[in-house]
């Protein structure tokens, strides 16, 4: 009896399929894993991008107080935080303050209420 004759091919084939099966289920996981996570990153990207375009309209909003405060002092208004514009912008710039707030807070984000 020859050298190959000798080796057990059905055990070796059996250990191979069987490290095959291991190998597939290890990356069955790592894929669902790894789905999930991009799941996540997609999300948390979108809520990221919600906050900064909710800040530019603060920024806009800002700009139009400014312009509105200073048309007003140039007339003979004497308190500018009384005129309906004013109050209206005012009242637009804290409801966007209290939505990026609530962003922030969302699960899965790092900032604490604190943090703006």
């Amino acid at each position: 009896m020859g050298y190959f004759e000798s080796i057990d091919w059905d055990g070796i084939k059996k250990d191979l399929q069987k490290g095959m099966e291991k190998g597939m289920a290890a990356m069955k996981k790592g894929a669902i894993v790894a789905q999930k996570t991009a799941g996540d990153l997609t999300d948390e990207g979108k809520r990221q991008y919600k906050i900064f375009a909710l800040k530019t309209k603060v920024h806009e909003g800002v700009a139009d107080l400014g312009a509105r405060v200073y048309a007003l002092m140039g007339s003979r208004v004497k308190n500018p935080a009384l005129d309906p514009q004013v109050k209206d912008i005012v009242a637009k710039i804290k409801k966007l303050d209290a939505q990026i707030a609530e962003l922030k807070q969302e699960p899965g984000s790092t900032k604490t209420k604190k943090a703006k």
